[in-house]
């Protein structure tokens, strides 16, 4: 069963790694404040990502488990949308610069990390698509290490890529994002192709 942990950290580490606004945010933290100051933003961004992510697995997942044929649309446009996040991640040319504030009080951080958390519809469609796909293909058991293994990965990257810009703030630039982008972009249309092949496995 140790292998759904695994599946889940790899597969949350290509959700949460790609370059978006709450990566921005981060990284514009590490960069600009003190290592106290960075880190509680990357606590308070872990928080939140992790909240969003269990509302979108299990959320879904609930309403799939009663619907055979809401499970088999969540899983071929869940597919469909993952291989597509992936293809544009790997054609993207990204940025470090942003116009995030990162000068705030505390306060305005959190709401700031919300907004760009839950208040940010992409991350709520992506998420609901790419967690809740896969809750659709899984055991209670698997589920619960699967989502586990996706909160890890949520905390080891927000605190490990604060740990990384802050150490190395002049040598973070928009060619090591490329490539993270192109690394997750690889591993998302590799999990879109899974649950393609789990929605053909279905409907045969």
């Amino acid at each position: 069963m140790i292998k759904y942990l695994f599946q889940g950290f790899m597969l949350g580490m290509a959700y949460v790694a790609p370059i978006g606004m709450q990566n921005i945010y981060v990284i514009n933290s590490a960069i600009a404040n003190r290592k106290t100051r960075a880190y509680a933003v990357a606590l308070i961004t872990t928080f939140l990502d992790i909240s969003l992510a269990l509302a979108c697995f299990f959320g879904i997942g609930a309403i799939m488990e009663r619907f055979q044929s809401l499970k088999l649309a969540i899983l071929l446009v869940g597919s469909l949308a993952v291989i597509y996040i992936g293809i544009k991640l790997i054609r993207s040319t990204p940025e470090t610069k942003s116009e995030v504030n990162v000068n705030k009080p505390l306060t305005q951080v959190i709401m700031t990390c919300l907004l760009v958390t839950w208040a940010n519809p992409q991350a709520l469609i992506d998420g609901t698509l790419l967690l809740g796909g896969f809750k659709a293909t899984l055991s209670l058991e698997a589920s619960r290490l699967f989502i586990l293994g996706v909160c890890l990965a949520s905390a080891f990257w927000f605190i490990g890529i604060t740990t990384i810009v802050s150490t190395f703030k002049n040598n973070f630039n928009s060619k090591v994002i490329k490539m993270i982008n192109i690394i997750c972009g690889i591993i998302l249309v590799y999990y879109g192709l899974r649950l393609g092949f789990k929605f053909i496995e279905i409907i045969l």
